[in-house]
């Protein structure tokens, strides 16, 4: 049976969980607190006249509503085991309308590999398989070392729920589901995708031994021969608004074999897309697998061959290109890493052996769906709107060689910090202005903890860009100003994963109060909020022990997308941003990122630590 996301989580105890009921709760920060930092993080993105304006609708919101709305916030969090995370899967993904493609989706891409030629890639594949397959008995038994942060422990059931786990859309709010490894009745096959062909394959015996990798083989080999011609893109209609494809989704399950369909891509333990060759393309070969792993390339390329509702969705092509593509509601990237370096991991420990095996084993069955004419045209509607979203996306890669965290650390900085603070540089030299920038911060340090905005436009890291443009002002202060940016934005950071951060206490206020029947509180409304939270620059650190990075779209229009993967000797950003806005451009932001982050170091170097 496919269970449905619930409240209340009942977290079997094992070694991976043995610290889950231990970990304290999420707090709700002091008003006033929060609502002082508030005011802090607007004050670089506002003319005087704004601020004042703004100063003054917080102070009333601090004597009038915000009181009543943090008693009642307060009094959720004393019933629930986290205030928050019911509310943000829905509010930042289950109830959002806009397509997951490129809007939510993540995607990953890991180095590329030697094969080559689609013989190569079905035994590659099947030693991939073989190594989520080792993951996921490691997350079966408990074997994943807990987590820590700091030395302090983490929640890890975002772990939990990365296999055998499909979001489903709805015509108002869409539901996640997941099948417990405890469930009696729990699935031992994977959906293999092949020419639009979505194939159930088993990979564990009836006695619940797992094939091996020749049996693997065998099975991919079996849907390969079965799906020679290209079938229809069903998978095309997970690309859809959200409304549109549960007005679709509610209509196809009316048959059958569609339901039947539905329900085993639902229930499967993950996806493998099998990829054929890249087409040739005016980006770089490195670039265009990144689109491929975010959003397939477009309908006459790979879209088709996709099922983006499911959770964990791997993707290797023909000429060595290999990552996946995630849906975003119950994990962050770093929980995507930890599934991601263990089968790289697992890949390099291995060697290639494959032989014919003569055991019995249950053929690949293909999924069959009864479409339409009405289906037919809804396909191609996905098809048409797919390729703009795609033609519409402009991405970047940047390898930057010339040093990583072990000069940084050097510096006694933190360099996540100082790679914030480069994006504010950047920014400021393109636009010659602050722009409000979001950075993800867990809150994974509490029972079932997401994460937090960290705020890193502020008032230092805007002087230290403003002094970097001004000629006037000597070297010697200018590091000053660096190394006061870098500090404070380490100070937020540390602040936020402490449960301390301000736009989900904020979001909380706003929340309970629609909860209660109450009024939007003005503070919400002041075009200030909104301008505090156009997050022209969507910022992710996603770290991994390989060359790989994750993926996203920009969340604004007139924005950018960077996921940046920080290694001791190289920094690996993905930029992304529309080319709908003239006023963007990934290219010109790498450019001005490589040359910020050359100055900074130059900065530093002719300026050690001794002679300060």
């Amino acid at each position: 049976m496919v269970v449905k996301e619930q409240s209340h989580y009942i977290i079997p105890r094992g070694r991976t969980f043995s610290v889950q009921y231990s970990l304290p709760k999420l707090p709700v920060p002091q008003l006033e607190q929060t609502l002082k930092k508030y005011l802090e993080t607007c004050r670089p993105l506002l003319t005087d006249d704004q601020y004042k304006a703004t100063e003054q609708i917080v102070h009333e919101f601090q004597i009038t509503e915000g009181p009543v709305l943090q008693k009642l916030l307060e009094e959720r969090a004393a019933k629930h085991l986290n205030w928050l995370s019911d509310w943000w899967k829905h509010v930042a993904y289950l109830d959002c309308r806009d397509p997951i493609v490129v809007n939510v989706n993540p995607g990953l891409v890991l180095p590329r590999q030697s094969y080559r030629g689609q013989k190569e890639q079905l035994a590659f594949a099947a030693k991939f398989i073989c190594g989520v397959l080792d993951y996921k008995v490691m997350l079966d038994e408990q074997t994943v070392p807990v987590e820590t942060l700091g030395g302090k422990p983490l929640c890890m059931v975002q772990y939990y729920q990365l296999l055998t786990a499909c979001r489903i859309p709805g015509i108002k709010s869409d539901t996640h589901v997941f099948v417990s490894p405890y469930d009696p009745d729990k699935p031992r096959h994977i959906n293999v995708i092949h020419k639009n062909h979505i194939f159930s394959v088993d990979v564990y015996h009836l006695d619940g031994a797992p094939l091996s990798e020749d049996e693997i083989h065998q099975q991919l080999q079996a849907c390969i021969d079965q799906s020679q011609t290209p079938a229809p893109p069903i998978g095309i209609l997970t690309s859809l608004n959200r409304t549109v494809w549960g007005k679709e989704y509610a209509r196809l399950t009316k048959d059958k074999t569609n339901l039947a369909s539905l329900e085993n891509i639902q229930r499967s333990i993950f996806a493998v897309c099998l990829d054929g060759p890249n087409p040739p393309s005016d980006i770089n070969p490195t670039d265009w697998a990144a689109c491929i792993m975010l959003h397939g390339g477009g309908c006459k390329v790979h879209s088709g061959n996709r099922w983006f509702d499911k959770t964990l969705q791997f993707i290797l092509n023909a000429e060595g290109y290999i990552g996946l593509n995630y849906e975003h509601t119950t994990a962050e990237g770093p929980a995507i890493i930890g599934v991601s370096d263990h089968v790289m991991s697992y890949i390099q420990r291995r060697h290639d052996s494959y032989s014919p095996s003569t055991s019995s084993l249950k053929p690949p069955v293909k999924l069959d769906f009864n479409i339409d004419d009405e289906t037919e045209e809804l396909i191609n509607k996905a098809c048409a709107e797919l390729d703009v979203a795609v033609e519409n996306l402009m991405f970047q890669s940047l390898f930057f060689k010339h040093y990583g965290k072990t000069f940084i650390k050097s510096q006694r900085l933190s360099p996540d910090a100082f790679i914030q603070v480069a994006f504010q540089l950047a920014y400021y030299r393109l636009y010659k202005e602050p722009c409000a920038t979001y950075e993800t911060g867990s809150l994974r340090k509490f029972q079932l903890g997401r994460t937090d905005t960290i705020r890193s436009c502020s008032s230092a890291s805007l002087q230290f860009s403003k002094a970097m443009e001004d000629p006037s002002v000597p070297d010697s202060k200018k590091v000053d100003l660096l190394r006061q940016a870098v500090v404070s934005h380490r100070k937020y950071t540390d602040e936020t994963v402490a449960g301390q951060g301000i736009d989900r206490h904020l979001l909380g206020l706003k929340l309970i109060a629609l909860e209660n029947g109450m009024n939007v509180p003005q503070l919400f409304l002041d075009p200030s909020y909104k301008e505090s939270s156009h997050w022209k620059l969507s910022t992710s650190q996603v770290a991994s022990n390989y060359k790989a990075f994750l993926c996203f779209g920009p969340v604004v229009l007139d924005g950018y997308g960077i996921c940046y993967n920080p290694q001791d000797e190289q920094f690996i950003f993905a930029i992304s941003s529309y080319k709908s806005d003239s006023s963007t451009s990934s290219e010109l932001f790498s450019d001005s990122l490589t040359k910020s982050l050359l100055d900074m170091q130059f900065l530093l170097a002719s300026h050690p630590l001794s002679k300060l």
